[in-house]
């Protein structure tokens, strides 16, 4: 069991629209990426003349004109997550940072974010790609509550527009920037407590998403679209049994953000209705493990008691991650 107390997002101002992917010719027009992935827009952190001259083709670049990095956009959308719990920056006792494609191997990002916050405390890194949300939840579930501290910080900071090769439709039209932030507690109440979790690892199939150390995101699409769809929806009928909706009360879907197509056949095979499906990757594309965080976070305002929140997660390892959301009427 853990408490959530505030969720903060944080996306870059530059958008990427599907006319711009077109006009870079690279065979991806406005209606075959609507139809094939269902984005109309991502947020990156990378001029838009940059893209548009070089289409990435120099990683080192990249890193050098960015307008911004993991470390800028963690902090925000921690301020942002922070603000909502109700503490202050002095209350948090541990930041725990995740991300697909971390700015440092060395030292841990999360200490960068928490110098750059003004937070002293212990840090440390837990990475697994998409589901690292959902992995940080589902260990710091699994430990003893009175070896935490009061308040833990969450950061999924995602720069992905990095990593993509924008000579190649296939990625290019996915991805998007941003950033997401939590802050939870073992031992101090809220409304709203992930009182489940299950995490699995496909390690056969490890290779089939990778971000080299310095190159271009890789996946084999068919292969992992196929397995993000049977587990998601796997893991949407267990939560549906072990916590159904009842009195009126909502059962929500918030998965990976991976695209469109992935998530409405989910919902088809589970039998969500469409009002219950929480999603943003229209609007900001696959955002990495800060995608069904910041899903959560956009709609904070729209939880209500009562409210089951099943979230779906798959990612590369190939991992999957599910969790159950409860928002109560009292702490």
């Amino acid at each position: 069991m853990l408490y959530l107390h505030g969720l903060g997002h944080y996306y870059p101002e530059n958008i990427i629209t599907n006319r711009f992917l077109e006009d870079l010719d690279i065979g991806a027009t406005e209606d075959w990426i609507l139809e094939r992935v269902g984005i109309r827009t991502r947020r990156t952190s990378l001029p838009l003349d940059y893209i548009r001259d070089t289409k990435n083709s120099d990683l080192r670049a990249a890193q050098d004109v960015s307008s911004s990095n993991n470390i800028i956009t963690g902090a925000a959308a921690a301020r942002m997550a922070i603000k909502r719990a109700g503490i202050s920056i002095d209350d948090i006792g541990l930041v725990i940072s995740g991300s697909s494609a971390p700015d440092t191997l060395t030292p841990a990002e999360a200490s960068m974010i928490a110098s750059e916050l003004g937070i002293e405390c212990p840090c440390f890194d837990l990475n697994s790609a998409c589901t690292t949300f959902g992995m940080q939840i589902h260990f710091l579930s699994g430990m003893t509550a009175n070896a935490l501290p009061p308040f833990i910080l969450l950061v999924n900071p995602e720069n992905l527009t990095r990593s993509i090769d924008y000579a190649d439709r296939s990625t290019a039209v996915l991805f998007g920037d941003g950033s997401a932030a939590a802050v939870v507690s073992a031992t101090v109440p809220s409304r709203m407590v992930f009182s489940a979790s299950h995490c699995g690892t496909r390690t056969a199939d490890c290779r089939k998403v990778t971000i080299p150390r310095i190159g271009y995101f890789q996946q084999d699409g068919s292969a992992v679209q196929g397995f993000a769809i049977r587990k998601a929806t796997e893991s949407i009928r267990l939560l549906q049994i072990s916590f159904p909706a009842e009195n009126g009360n909502r059962f929500i879907f918030v998965g990976h953000q991976a695209n469109l197509g992935m998530l409405r056949t989910v919902c088809e095979r589970a039998g969500i209705i469409p009002e219950n499906h929480w999603h943003n990757v229209v609007e900001f594309g696959n955002t990495g493990a800060s995608g069904a965080p910041a899903v959560l976070s956009r709609h904070w305002d729209r939880l209500r008691s009562g409210d089951h929140v099943a979230m779906a997660l798959v990612g590369g390892g190939l991992t999957w991650v599910h969790l159950i959301l409860k928002v109560e009427e009292h702490p």
